[in-house]
């Protein structure tokens, strides 16, 4: 029978399925502006929708934590266990002063944004469920597999958000991850690696972190782009391979990783792919997804 979590109870029905925190932004004594990733771009996006009158508190899904018992699904407790050493997290999020901080600190202004982000995409994946549909404005940590970080990922949030589905919800057997972060999902590659319930799309730079070769036997559907790979020539390949993802399988869930670390000029994604045709490239995946014969659609944005 599966734990008890309050990561899947019942959200109010005016709710947007839009699922955001503010305590999904980093900030302490300036530590996060030690590594390019931004470490409260999250909040700026949803500033940004305010400001444009698009949503308001009120249309939000508060993101909760995910606990221990809620991470156990995924990941070993050795791994969890390791997390309460400073060096270790330091190491994930490639931020080394974290070294020398205590762990409460480490874990209350570094792990616990993760892991409300991490509780926000499992909860999303219910809200697919309820309403057909479901953004999570965080999440997406898809170096990250169930007994090792890396890359800014310290926990598994789309293995977790699957492996919740496929325990919880009847009809929910099969998957789809399209990820088109321009970095090699290796997390959710490697933790689904020999599970057929899971058909896995990854479109990124070959060229960066984490040429992760034994990952790369995941994935079902390989697209390696090349250094400053532009528009014409993205916007096609996705295009094409999504479709193809999609009449290879025909999931009852879809989850869609979509980072803006392709944008030209981004310091990590190494291509050049213009504001314009990332907008659109999103909404034709959102297109294509609507019309796929999946169910359920969620997507984690780790802009």
């Amino acid at each position: 029978m599966p734990h008890r979590s309050e990561l899947y109870e019942d959200v109010p029905s005016g709710c947007w399925p839009i699922v955001y925190s503010p305590d999904y932004n980093i900030t302490f004594m300036g530590l996060e502006k030690l590594h390019p990733f931004d470490a409260g771009k999250w909040g700026k996006v949803i500033n940004f929708l305010k400001e444009e009158k698009l949503i308001g508190d009120d249309l939000i899904v508060q993101a909760r934590e995910a606990t221990d018992e809620d991470l156990l699904v995924v990941h070993t407790r050795r791994y969890l266990n390791k997390l309460k050493w400073s060096f270790v997290v330091a190491t994930i999020t490639e931020i080394p002063p974290v070294l020398f901080l205590p762990n409460f600190l480490v874990q209350r202004k570094v792990l616990k944004p993760l892991r409300t982000q991490t509780g926000g995409t499992i909860m999303a994946g219910k809200l697919a469920v309820d309403r057909g549909w479901a953004i999570n404005v965080g999440g997406g940590f898809h170096h990250c597999s169930s007994d090792k970080g890396g890359g800014f990922c310290a926990y598994a949030d789309i293995t977790l958000a699957i492996k919740f589905l496929f325990e919880r919800v009847p009809g929910v057997s099969k998957a789809t991850i399209i990820d088109l972060d321009a970095h090699q999902g290796n997390g959710h590659e490697r933790d689904f690696m020999d599970d057929q319930r899971v058909y896995i799309m990854d479109a990124y730079n070959r060229y960066i972190y984490p040429g992760d070769g034994f990952a790369k036997r995941a994935i079902k559907r390989k697209v390696e782009l090349e250094w400053g790979t532009e528009d014409t020539e993205y916007l096609q390949k996705v295009h094409t391979h999504v479709e193809g993802a999609l009449n290879e399988l025909k999931p009852d869930i879809i989850v869609y990783n979509a980072g803006t670390d392709i944008l030209d000029g981004d310091p990590l994604g190494g291509l050049a792919i213009s504001p314009q045709v990332h907008l659109h490239c999103s909404f034709t995946v959102c297109f294509q997804l609507s019309f796929s014969g999946s169910k359920y659609f969620c997507c984690c944005v780790p802009v």
